[in-house]
């Protein structure tokens, strides 16, 4: 048996109990008589994660619920494993449902041909669509359900009193998820779901990837500016709102105009 290294009052990450870098973050939520699990990561590292549980001597049938903080295949690869070993019901926004149940392997980034990535993307049941709004109870600890979309329309956030599990909404560094079309990303959204994150109340921001951190509105306005920029330029293709440059460029056509 190993020590609970709890970061805050019935949480605890799975990265920061084995003090070494294991993949996606996985947090386990202590309600006392149960827990649950958000995100499990890749199959090969789900038998790490299922013996760091057992070590800190949590029952794996006390597993009320693991929740899918989105559909890629880096958080959700493990699902159906995990569901099949604990027995437990997995929950996901509804807009995920259909790329985890059905083994999208482009919608969840486990295909990309030309960078030569094939990931096996097992399907997976998902029992309990969740969204907006709704109230996770798991023992003493209550889940609030957000729906925060812009990396991938079935993105959500929990919160917890003070503490925002916030997927890939935004890291330490204020870089943001990833963004691209095939994957239903949206700037509008992301920037409708940051600045969300800004106004709410809540202290610390507990990401999918990388370092817990103190929510900083400064580093929040510097990720949205730069997001704003992206909606008037070609960075990302179909996901800009527009691009001014053509307009600009019509107009010099049409007047003769040149600027060089």
């Amino acid at each position: 048996m190993i020590e609970r290294n709890y970061l805050f009052p019935g949480v605890i990450e799975m990265n920061y109990q084995s003090r070494r870098r294991m993949g996606v973050n996985v947090y386990l939520i202590d309600g006392g008589t149960e827990y649950a699990l958000i995100d499990v990561g890749f199959l090969d590292e789900l038998t790490d994660v299922l013996e760091l549980v057992r070590q800190m001597n949590f029952s794996l049938s006390a597993c009320k619920l693991i929740v899918a903080s989105h559909a890629d295949v880096d958080h959700t690869q493990g699902l159906a494993r995990a569901r099949e070993i604990l027995k437990c019901p997995i929950a996901a926004h509804a807009l995920s449902i259909p790329a985890i149940e059905q083994g999208d392997e482009i919608f969840t980034f486990a295909r990309i041909d030309a960078q030569g990535i094939h990931i096996p993307m097992p399907r997976c049941k998902v029992d309990r669509p969740i969204d907006e709004g709704d109230r996770l109870q798991i023992g003493e600890r209550t889940l609030e359900v957000w729906s925060t979309p812009g990396h991938a329309a079935g993105q959500i956030a929990l919160r917890m009193g003070n503490l925002l599990f916030s997927g890939d909404n935004i890291f330490r560094d204020g870089s943001v998820g990833a963004i691209d079309a095939h994957h239903g990303s949206s700037i509008p959204d992301f920037i409708t779901s940051l600045e969300r994150i800004r106004a709410s109340d809540v202290e610390f921001l507990l990401p999918s990837h990388g370092p817990i951190f103190r929510k900083d509105d400064a580093l929040i306005d510097a990720t949205i500016r730069r997001l704003e920029s992206y909606s008037h330029m070609a960075d990302f293709g179909t996901c800009a709102v527009d691009w001014p440059l053509l307009d600009q460029w019509e107009e010099e056509l049409a007047s003769g105009s040149r600027d060089f």
